[in-house]
């Protein structure tokens, strides 16, 4: 199975202005929520995840999120892509 590993910047504010305003500073807004506990609000570096996206079996993939010195096991619930660029513009993370 395949092991992915991203590291990972906390964003603060949540709804379509904070994201476009981190996607302004050249970062991939995402979310990890379940398990019965708060969703946390990230952001991804672009080049990370565009890797991850081409690795083979991504969405059944063991995936790690670092974030300020501790690690989510997650899997990847759901990426939105731009309808014209095909860039990633949104990943939903689900955590096990």
């Amino acid at each position: 199975m395949v092991e992915i590993t991203f590291n990972a910047q906390k964003r603060e504010k949540a709804g379509k202005g904070a994201a476009r305003a981190c996607r302004r500073e050249g970062r991939i807004p995402a979310v990890i929520y379940g398990g019965k506990q708060e969703p946390v609000m990230i952001s991804l570096h672009p080049v990370e995840l565009e890797k991850a996206l081409d690795t083979v079996g991504f969405y059944e993939a063991n995936i790690t999120v670092a974030l300020d010195g501790k690690n989510y096991s997650v899997v990847c619930q759901d990426v939105q892509f731009h309808p014209v660029s095909d860039r990633p513009l949104h990943v939903d993370f689900l955590r096990k």
